[in-house]
């Protein structure tokens, strides 16, 4: 079932989020930031990240977070799904199609139809998900180098 975090998901969502972190190549992230991001998820500001969890009534099998933005080219904004992971082990049950298409019945209800996210180019399970869900966009993401 799919859920809004709640604070007693502390615990549980961090260990999903750690392990994204890792999947990622971000595996030691500085002290305090898994406080300060599950802070930012408890704050239900319409202008902050919300966050939903896919719980199937024995633990959390996996995460999205999500946030509404400006956009010049659409008046009503869009969507941008940061994160989502699904724990390896529930992985191939529907968990992360589950979780995208909450984001959508969420940007939907909110009256911004316009959802977008990024992966890596390798993470070929997911985008194997992903072009079945959503269209790939001709876009390539430039960033700026960091120290």
């Amino acid at each position: 079932m799919i859920r809004d975090l709640r604070p007693d998901d502390r615990a549980a969502w961090q260990r999903l989020y750690e392990g994204y972190q890792a999947f990622y190549g971000f595996p030691d992230r500085p002290r305090g930031f898994y406080d300060k991001a599950f802070a930012r998820l408890m704050v239900r500001d319409a202008r902050d990240f919300r966050g939903l969890v896919f719980d199937d009534g024995t633990g959390l099998l996996g995460l999205t977070h999500y946030v509404f933005h400006p956009n010049l080219w659409r008046d009503e904004g869009v969507c941008y799904l940061q994160d989502l992971f699904t724990d390896p082990q529930a992985r191939g049950r529907g968990v992360a199609r589950a979780l995208i298409e909450a984001v959508y019945a969420a940007a939907d209800a909110a009256g911004v139809p316009a959802v977008y996210w990024l992966t890596a180019e390798d993470n070929y399970a997911g985008r194997m998900l992903y072009d079945k869900v959503a269209q790939r966009s001709p876009f390539i993401r430039y960033q700026r180098r960091l120290g």
